[in-house]
């Protein structure tokens, strides 16, 4: 059963959603929260979310910083933004704050529950409007990274081999217990992998994972089997 938090600041929608998600078999929401409120990382910790569904509405220029703050507060969980736009600039700007997903609330409940379920199997998504947007934006912020052949080989044995399991879709306590090293060690590995390859997020690592360190130039259907 995955977990969700709910971080809005339309309680109407969240109790909507809410009582929308109790009737899944496979969804659980274990505490919802106003972005603006000042225990909200010490409820996402209690909550320990699966998934965390975030409006961005009110956040405007702090997106990026609530969504580290939830990274730190909650390593594991996977974000997904919702947004009130179908702009691509606010999606490209959850993208750099490594949300797995975004969707405008226009999409419809159903369609946030199947993105609620693809994001809690390790999937990414973004829709078919803005996607092209925001990988040319990755791609241009990775830029050229390493040195020779292998633009890879900045990183340590141990950083490639959390880049690997990353790349197939898993993080946090999975890839700490695939390679038998605390989930502590895989935070610190993953800062010095975004550092060295001088990215901004998981997903964007992986691509370049995924690539061999080319700059990649992915599908709708291939960003999907990244993580974020």
């Amino acid at each position: 059963m995955l977990r969700l938090l709910l971080v809005d600041e339309q309680r109407m929608f969240v109790e909507a959603l809410t009582q929308y998600l109790s009737t899944e078999s496979d969804l659980w929401v274990s505490d919802s929260a106003y972005p603006s409120e000042t225990d909200l990382l010490d409820r996402a910790r209690i909550a320990w979310p699966d998934v965390a569904v975030v409006d961005i509405a009110i956040l405007r220029n702090r997106v990026h910083e609530v969504l580290r703050r939830l990274e730190e507060a909650c390593p594991d969980a996977r974000v997904v933004v919702l947004s009130s736009t179908l702009d691509p600039e606010p999606a490209v700007r959850a993208a750099r704050a490594g949300a797995a997903a975004w969707l405008p609330k226009e999409r419809g409940i159903t369609e946030l529950v199947e993105v609620i379920r693809l994001v809690g199997r390790g999937h990414a998504w973004y829709p078919p409007e803005v996607l092209a947007e925001v990988l040319c934006a990755l791609r241009q912020e990775a830029g050229p990274v390493g040195t020779g052949d292998d633009p890879l080989a900045v990183l340590s044995v141990r950083e490639r081999q959390v880049l690997g399991v990353m790349a197939e879709g898993k993080r946090g306590r999975q890839i700490a217990a695939e390679l038998f090293i605390s989930v502590q060690t895989v935070r610190k590995h993953t800062r010095g992998i975004l550092t060295k390859l001088n990215v901004h997020t998981q997903l964007e690592a992986a691509m370049l994972a995924n690539s061999g360190g080319e700059t990649p130039v992915l599908s709708e259907t291939t960003v999907r089997a990244l993580p974020r």
